[in-house]
């Protein structure tokens, strides 16, 4: 159930890279309304902090992120609704992207493409380019938000003819009407009306100690995106390169085969039944129950690459369902309380005060993020218990 004090429900969007990740986030920026963008590549250490694998730079490892960062950067968007501001005057950058400590205006986004030209040099190394931040720090009132080097990047054309977006923003707009769920879920008669960060990341729902409890447990709804090695191959090598810190970073060859590939079945196996990442079978009901993990996978197959146009139904659906069972399945249970009349009441109030920790248990029987959350911790627990005692 969500805390009736969030300000915003974020949703994580993760998958291996290439797999359609940032394509689908913006669209579904511009498909919901009062959506935001927060991508995890934006907590890249610097490159002289990036670990080494077999000669290379391994940016697809958790050592390569600022994992506080983007933990502190979620609570803050959680209990504000608002993108962590960079504020040099007062107070310490919560993404190493801030570090020249300046905002400019951000390029113009749409769901079509957004690209730079990479610089001319060798794979594998980082170019010095012009700085991407202005060089005069804005005043605080002036700098609004976060700003974001992986809205630099190319992600390619959109996939979707713009009828058919067209199409599913249509099915939104009648579930946002004043008579339909999504109306009281996201408040919108109301001048707080609950946003929505999606959180676009590469490595987001790895159980302890790949990834801490912490870090999972700020996220709302998870969905994962399935793809083939073969694609996500093609995918990459297709790409120019990616905005840095430091400048530019392009893929010398065999990158994805050493590095990223690798590190994304590291990370996965446990998703997929005997480990078999390249086999594509989820292990769909032990994932979610686990993480709370929503995979784009139907129960019984193993394909790995569908067509985005589903995928994009399959995540617009899954959300609007999602949102109704974390906002709307709590007040269902308060409606149901009040018609049981007060004797009910005090019995429950009794119940609470003698075993405040069950009820809640019981409360949240039905709501498969609160029980992946309490297990995420307990794990985590048992494993520091475990690592003190050797």
């Amino acid at each position: 159930m969500l805390d009736p004090n969030q300000k915003a429900v974020v949703i994580g969007i993760s998958g291996c890279s290439s797999s359609g990740k940032t394509t689908l986030a913006r669209l579904l920026r511009d498909i919901f309304p009062n959506t935001f963008i927060l991508h995890e590549d934006d907590f890249y250490k610097p490159e002289s902090e990036i670990p080494m694998k077999d000669g290379l730079a391994n940016w697809d490892c958790p050592e390569a992120l600022s994992i506080p960062d983007m933990t502190a950067a979620l609570e803050h968007i959680r209990a504000t609704g608002e993108l962590p501001v960079s504020n040099i005057l007062t107070r310490p950058f919560l993404s190493r992207r801030h570090n020249r400590g300046c905002c400019y205006p951000p390029p113009p986004l749409s769901s079509t493409e957004t690209k730079i030209t990479a610089p001319k040099q060798g794979p594998g190394k980082i170019v010095k380019s012009k700085p991407l931040t202005g060089t005069t720090p804005l005043s605080p009132k002036k700098q609004a938000t976060l700003d974001s080097k992986e809205d630099l990047n190319s992600i390619g054309p959109c996939p979707l003819t713009t009828d058919f977006i067209n199409t599913i923003k249509s099915r939104v707009a009648d579930w946002l009407q004043p008579s339909s769920p999504g109306h009281r879920i996201l408040h919108l008669s109301s001048q707080q009306p609950l946003k929505i960060c999606i959180l676009d990341g590469f490595l987001l729902y790895s159980p302890p100690p790949l990834l801490p409890a912490t870090l999972l447990s700020q996220m709302d709804i998870k969905l994962f995106l399935l793809v083939s090695k073969a694609r996500a191959l093609q995918r990459r090598e297709a790409r120019d390169g990616y905005v840095t810190l430091e400048g530019f970073w392009k893929d010398p060859p065999g990158y994805v085969e050493k590095i990223v590939w690798p590190e994304y079945v590291r990370a996965h196996e446990w998703m997929f039944e005997e480990g078999g990442v390249e086999g594509g079978k989820v292990k769909a009901e032990e994932v979610r129950e686990r993480l709370g993990v929503l995979v784009n996978q139907k129960q019984g197959e193993s394909k790995m690459d569908r067509d985005f146009g589903e995928t994009l139904e399959w995540a617009v659906e899954t959300i609007m369902r999602e949102l109704e069972a974390l906002v709307l399945g709590g007040e269902q249970r308060k409606d149901g309380d009040k018609e049981n009349g007060d004797g009910e009441k005090e019995k429950e109030k009794e119940a609470i005060a003698l075993n405040s920790f069950a009820m809640k248990k019981k409360w949240a029987a039905g709501q498969r993020e609160r029980n992946a959350r309490e297990l995420l911790i307990k794990e985590s627990q048992e494993q520091q218990q475990q690592q003190q005692k050797e």
